[in-house]
């Protein structure tokens, strides 16, 4: 079986995996990470595996040139700097475990999976934004979408879950972490999604506000805050931690402070608006899936994101919701049109075998 060595370097973080085949065999998380080359070159060890066949590495961004998993090469390298603009908080850790990662191992054959090739999919009508067309053309803006190797890999295993062909289910995926997004997939691919430019836009997250109106930057930046002072704002001070002082939707959850329980409705009341419209985009909903940290962890959001949504086909069994586990499972009630369900995301094994794909073809 082919032994791959997966890269999901964060902005602040550097998290490993090893498989052979599906299997995984080792995996670590460093976190609070200042210096990404020094983080990845102490994985000394499992770079000199001599069973590797090849390493795999998340890359956010990869523009309108991207929409596949890609052999890397110093073109592919250079291409993915050039969108550093587009995803500067991303492009950059994930460009510096590449350039580690192909100078310790030269001789192995190495893949980017990037977080918006899935969304390449989405129909112009979806991925377009109403403004100066050239302008947009000129600058490349455009809705891309983000987390897709979690969405394809959560959509492809609800399918299995409920025993539907792939091919011909129809899903709203909620990946709900400190960064969140949902998407619509009809029959395995995606046709509409939350994030867009950027990972600012959609649904509120831990420190990103989500959908805002377009005139506050210029508001603020009129009102004297500099445009780098208003990126820092959107991207670390917004969100739940804007709203509440707290990032972390368990310790959300444990304040008593009514900041607290007004980020919690603000949270859930754009969830449901998002359920509520791609199941319009899709026509037909058969699932919802809930994966990532706080959707795979908190029967309290899943209750209160849905709450209500019975009309529309959609509920939950109480009992199930509050079962702890770390399986795919079904929390919908027995008989219910629209099954609800929790499916652990898996990212670093999709790009593994993404990765594998691009070996093969």
């Amino acid at each position: 079986m082919s032994r791959v060595l997966v890269l999901n370097v964060g902005s602040s973080s550097v998290k490993y995996s090893v498989f052979d085949g599906d299997d995984r065999l080792d995996t670590g998380l460093t976190e609070r990470v200042t210096d990404h080359a020094a983080a990845i070159r102490a994985l000394a060890a499992h770079f000199e595996d001599p069973a590797l066949t090849a390493i795999g590495h998340r890359v956010v961004h990869g523009g309108t040139r991207f929409s596949a998993p890609t052999l890397i090469d110093g073109t592919v390298e250079a291409a993915i700097r050039d969108l550093i603009p587009l995803a500067p908080l991303h492009n950059p850790a994930n460009l510096a475990g590449i350039e580690v990662a192909r100078a310790l191992r030269p001789d192995l054959p190495q893949v980017a999976v990037f977080d918006t090739a899935f969304h390449r999919t989405i129909p112009e009508a979806a991925a377009t934004y109403a403004i100066d067309a050239a302008v947009a053309a000129e600058h490349g803006i455009r809705r891309y979408g983000f987390h897709g190797t979690s969405h394809r890999y959560v959509s492809r295993r609800t399918a299995a879950l409920l025993g539907w062909p792939f091919a011909e289910l129809n899903t709203i995926v909620l990946h709900l972490g400190n960064g969140a997004s949902a998407t619509a997939v009809r029959g395995g691919v995606s046709v509409d999604t939350s994030m867009g430019l950027s990972p600012l836009e959609g649904l509120v997250m831990g420190t990103r506000p989500g959908d805002l109106d377009p005139a506050i930057p210029g508001h603020l930046h009129r009102a004297g805050l500099t445009p780098d002072e208003v990126e820092e704002l959107l991207n670390r001070r917004s969100g739940l931690f804007g709203l509440a002082g707290i990032s972390d939707m368990r310790d959300l959850l444990a304040s008593p402070a009514p900041e607290a329980a007004l980020a919690f409705d603000v949270y859930c009341h754009r969830i449901r608006k998002y359920v509520g419209a791609y199941h319009a985009v899709l026509g037909r909903l058969d699932a919802i899936a809930f994966t990532a940290g706080v959707g795979e962890n908190s029967a309290v959001v899943r209750a209160a994101v849905l709450a209500g949504l019975e009309p529309l086909g959609i509920e939950i069994d109480a009992a199930l919701n509050e079962v702890p586990s770390r399986q795919a499972r079904i929390i919908s009630p027995a008989g219910a049109r629209i099954a609800v369900c929790v499916v652990p995301t898996d990212e670093e094994l999709e790009i593994a075998a993404q990765t594998r794909s691009v070996l093969t073809a």
